[in-house]
């Protein structure tokens, strides 16, 4: 019940909607119900199932009284006195015309109240998907390392989804069926008491051996789920490794290992149906026991005459019972829903619920300015137990140009992770001009700087959208200039819709160098006073390296630059290099000094050069 309100949460405000909701179901239940209290006084005043005298006894207009008497005495003397004014048939027309209004109403206020549960279920599942995904942006890198991206997709995608398949569509039985099963049987301790203490006590059994057939269902559900993940997960890395999967010859293999998981898919699918499908046969065999049940024991009291009704009255009994079914199956159905939709909640909101490792202090500052350093205090840092930084100490003054050199995982690229804050130290502090960068916001300290990746991380959109990533209101001549420093105007241009052009995913219809050259462009809109460089040369041919450290050269003029270089010809002029080994700073100094020193520097620069 928690993680279902949870959800229904998502929905706020439920003011707005449920009165609505409640009056409109209210009014379909009643007037769905005159259908069939119409039926006894059809049979005995116009098919003359009443005798002489038990006619006689509602040929008066009663006086009033909030009693059931009242009702049913007003109820039949209006009866009787229309059919002496109108005729059997006349009175015949009169009810049916009740009856077919009666029905109209009742639709029309059952599909009004769907119409506000559409509503209701809209918001939630929207709200719930905002939730998440807004939630998925907010944390920390180590979550996305450690989390496979097709769980993720599924999480947002299919688990929604079931959610609202399952939980939100079951709002209808929250409310309606209930009150549809109180009305009538209300109306049913009206007709007979002893007969409806008997239908309540036999009734639940039903329900009992639902409950029992669908107890299992939510694990196998989130069993399902994970299982649906896997099998999006490893879409994603197919198409993404495609080349790859077809050099190696690796067809058989990823087929192979797709094979088994979506068999293991439709084995747990096919046991969520067994289940599944089983209650409504079994629900609707219990229904009609029940009935029998009824029809046996109540015919057996008016056989009897041990029952104040008659055969007309009984058999409206039964006619209204029926109606009682479909809501008690509806229950039942919608409960083996709710199971699945409850597993699939559960991950929801296992993201959802997840804190963030880096978040803005309390009261952090902000605004920020740059103007004297950026100071690495004694900082170290590790991978759950994998030490990757240790005890590093280093000050990067303003409007220095720093390059980071070292061999693969020497801990070059989490350095600097630090200081936009991806990472936390777990050792020591980095500060901006001596302040604590945990003491500012999070949009303040990244406001502060323009990153440039090995990998260009380019968006499914605009060439001009692109450039134009996290720049705000962004005018035509301020991309164009950008675009005009980082080399990349005279390329776009040529393209068939120039700024307009769909680049594809992640930029896919460019090549390595136009990718590169549009993400310095946009590092340079922003115009930032820090200035992160990770190896955005290093997976270039010569000509786009060229074009592409040109671009890096005016868009580093005047601003504070930190470079992780694998070719180590592009940092010569860096006014300071550190070279990283295992983790700790091994060596520092200039291009010449460092090759003075003879030490992992010059043995880097030598391999390079042969």
């Amino acid at each position: 019940m928690k993680i279902y309100l949870r959800i229904l949460s998502y929905a706020r405000p439920l003011r707005h909607y449920l009165p609505q909701y409640v009056i409109c179901t209210l009014l379909g239940i009643v007037f769905g119900l005159i259908n069939f209290t119409l039926l006894k006084p059809l049979f005995d005043v116009i098919f003359e199932q009443m005798n002489i005298e038990e006619l006689q006894a509602f040929s008066s207009n009663p006086s009033f009284s909030l009693t059931l008497d009242y009702f049913e005495h007003k109820f039949y003397y209006f009866f009787i006195s229309f059919s002496e004014q109108y005729g059997k048939i006349g009175t015949l027309a009169y009810i049916s015309g009740v009856i077919i209004i009666a029905n109209l109403l009742a639709n029309i206020f059952k599909y009004l109240a769907q119409i506000i549960l559409a509503k209701v279920r809209a918001r939630a599942v929207k709200g719930l998907r905002l939730g998440i995904y807004e939630k998925l942006t907010f944390l920390h890198l180590g979550f996305f390392t450690d989390q496979r991206k097709g769980d993720i997709t599924s999480r947002i995608t299919n688990d929604v989804q079931e959610v609202e398949n399952g939980i939100i569509h079951s709002l209808q039985v929250i409310f309606r069926d209930p009150a549809t099963i109180v009305i009538y049987f209300t109306w049913l301790f009206f007709m007979s008491f002893k007969l409806t203490i008997f239908t309540i006590v036999v009734l639940p059994i039903a329900g009992i051996l639902i409950s029992a057939i669908v107890k299992r269902l939510r694990r196998i559900a989130k069993a399902g789920q994970e299982s649906l993940g896997r099998i999006l997960n490893q879409v994603d890395e197919t198409f993404s490794g495609i080349r790859i999967i077809k050099a190696f010859n690796a067809r058989n293999y990823t087929i192979n290992k797709f094979t088994d998981e979506v068999d293991r898919y439709a084995k747990i699918t096919v046991s969520m149906a067994q289940k599944n499908e089983l209650a409504t046969p079994v629900s609707e065999f219990l229904g009609i026991l029940v009935v029998g049940g009824i029809l046996l024991f109540g015919g057996n009291l008016v056989l009897n005459n041990q029952s104040a009704l008659d055969g007309a009255a009984f058999l409206t009994y039964l006619v209204v019972f029926t109606q009682v079914l479909a809501p008690a199956k509806g229950i039942s159905k919608a409960y083996s829903s709710i199971q699945r939709a409850l597993a699939s909640a559960e991950r929801i909101f296992e993201v959802v619920d997840t804190v963030p490792e880096i978040k803005d202090p309390s009261e952090g500052k902000t605004t920020a300015g740059f103007s004297e350093s950026i100071v690495f205090d004694n900082v170290s840092f590790a991978y759950e137990n994998e030490q990757v930084l240790t005890d590093i100490n280093l000050t990067i003054p303003s409007g220095c140009a720093i390059a980071l050199v070292g061999p693969s995982g020497s801990g070059k690229s989490t350095l600097v992770d630090l200081i936009p804050r991806f990472y936390d130290p777990t050792q020591g502090e980095v500060r901006l001009d001596g302040v604590s960068l945990k003491d500012y916001r999070l949009d303040v300290i990244r406001g502060l700087m323009g990153i440039v990746s090995q990998e260009s991380i380019l968006f499914n959109d605009t060439v001009f959208n692109n450039i134009a990533f996290g720049t705000t209101n962004a005018s035509d001549e301020e991309v164009i200039k950008a675009a005009k420093i980082a080399n990349a105007h005279e390329f776009i241009l040529k393209l068939e819709r120039g700024y307009q052009t769909e680049i594809g995913e992640r930029g896919s219809k460019l090549s390595g160098g136009q990718r590169q050259r549009l993400s310095i462009a946009r590092a340079v809109l922003k115009n930032p006073p820090i200035l992160i460089l990770d190896e955005a040369t290093s997976a270039l041919d010569s000509e786009s390296e060229l074009l592409v450290q040109e671009a890096l050269s005016n868009l580093m003029k005047g601003r504070t630059s930190i470079v992780i270089a694998h070719r180590l010809s592009t940092i010569q002029n860096a006014d300071e290099i550190i070279v990283l080994q295992e983790g700790k700073i091994l060596e520092r100094g200039t291009h010449h000094q460092l090759l003075d020193k003879g030490g992992l520097y010059k043995k880097l620069n030598a391999m390079q050069a042969v």
